[in-house]
């Protein structure tokens, strides 16, 4: 059977050979960790701690603070130093809560289910909404909304997001390594709030050793089976991945509920799996540090809250000055002049790189070449909307499904002319939502 995959797409220099094959590494962290109260879509959460108390790890310190939010735990026991804004990975400032680690990790004590099958969807979707389990892969969208669609009858597929298309990130690919069991126990949980939905777990054809355990796995298990897909970004991108296991589509004014599927990636599932068996809150991933100025290239398995600057010193600094520094992966990461920020429940990567090889082009004329609608994923024209961009036209960025675009920067990549092309659309993207939002 041929390796599923969607139209469009780029085939960057991958740089996972870093940090793959080494080992996930604990990393317990020093000093301060700072929890932003926005780690997810939705409502920020609400402090129920004060400056001077006491938390352990694993302690509720700030609850969900609407249907669409989702609690925080601290990952570390410690005292509340302050509650304060602190600027976060995109350079906002964000209300944050501040906890000096005493560094003794003493924990709360938890309570593990015996028997899942037990537990009535409801009790399922409390746990994980209780756990503050959110999309870990990015968006951090709450899980305990996902799963409550408004026909939940009309779910038939649960895919598993395993592609980590993204260049230099290993934290999935680790994870599925060492720990695949803990994914198709997650996989396993959702599944039983939708008895009519087939578990696909959707693995890129570079990670064969992850697509033949996995597949080894679940083979008794009927409702269950691997996707073997092409290498190719963004295949890891929700609508794109819907695509090539499914052969659905949607579209912007759509979820994917409405054509039957829900999607989590790696850590979501693990951290469902946690959350619902083990009685654990979210208050560990695991987190990539790569790129070539890294000297140790690995992954860490991190307290949220950790400061940047811990695991970059974790991974043995720097060999050369980094001259770009993203959190996050270079197609769709956020460079960053400061890495004294905290990570959270959605970031994924520190990546460090000797060059910034994008200042060192020169943007000329675009030359109508096409290469940019060949890449998008969506068939879309980029170069035209990157124009419409440019003029501050919103009703033919409109007219041409600018609000289509998934921002996976394929466009910019090929450009010969070197076109900030995603960064133009982009932007004129969040200005046509904010003026809809304003009319509203």
């Amino acid at each position: 059977m041929g390796l599923k995959t969607f139209e469009g797409g780029v085939h960057p220099a991958d740089g996972k050979e870093l940090s793959k094959s080494k080992p996930i590494k604990e990393l317990l962290p020093t000093g301060e960790l700072i929890f932003p109260l926005s780690q997810h879509i939705g409502a920020p959460a609400t402090p129920v701690v004060a400056v001077g108390d006491s938390v352990l790890k694993g302690q509720k310190i700030a609850e969900a603070g609407g249907f669409v939010s989702s609690p925080i735990y601290s990952s570390v026991s410690g005292t509340v130093k302050a509650i304060a804004k602190h600027r976060v990975t995109t350079g906002d400032m964000v209300e944050s809560i501040v906890i000096e680690s005493d560094g003794l990790f003493n924990e709360v004590e938890y309570s593990p289910c015996d028997d899942v099958t037990a537990l009535s969807n409801e009790e399922i979707i409390n746990k994980i909404k209780e756990a503050g389990v959110v999309g870990m892969g990015g968006a951090g969208f709450p899980t305990h909304v996902k799963l409550s669609p408004k026909e939940p009858e009309k779910i038939e597929y649960i895919i598993a997001n395993c592609a980590e298309c993204e260049p230099y990130l290993t934290s999935d690919y680790r994870r599925m390594v060492e720990q695949p069991e803990k994914l198709v126990e997650g996989m396993r949980i959702i599944l039983q709030l939708f008895p009519q939905a087939k578990g696909i777990f959707g693995i890129e054809d570079n990670k064969a050793d992850c697509i033949e355990t996995i597949s080894k796995l679940v083979a008794n298990e009927p409702r269950m089976e691997v996707c073997p897909l092409m290498t190719k970004y963004p295949q890891g991108g929700e609508r794109q991945l819907i695509h090539a296991t499914t052969g659905r589509d949607i579209n912007s004014k759509m979820l994917p509920a409405d054509a039957g599927c829900i999607v989590d990636n790696v850590e979501t599932m693990v951290a469902i799996y946690n959350a619902v068996k083990l009685g654990q809150p979210l208050t560990n991933r695991i987190f990539t540090v790569t790129g070539d100025a890294v000297c140790e290239p690995r992954n860490f398995y991190i307290s949220i809250g950790t400061n940047y600057q811990q695991l970059l010193e974790a991974a043995g600094g720097l060999i050369h000055p980094a001259k770009k520094m993203i959190a996050g992966g270079p197609m769709m990461g956020f460079s960053m002049f400061d890495i004294d920020v905290p990570t959270t429940k959605t970031t994924s990567a520190l990546l460090c790189m000797t060059e910034d090889e994008a200042s060192k082009y020169e943007t000329t004329a675009c030359i109508n070449c096409g290469r940019c609608v060949e890449a998008c994923p969506e068939k879309l024209v980029p170069s035209r909307l990157a124009d419409y961009g440019e003029r501050h036209q919103m009703d033919m960025f409109e007219k041409w499904y600018g609000l289509e675009c998934v921002e996976c920067g394929s466009c910019s990549y090929v450009c010969p002319a070197r076109r900030p092309l995603a960064q133009s659309v982009k932007t004129m993207k969040k200005q046509v939502l904010a003026e809809k939002r304003k009319q509203k």
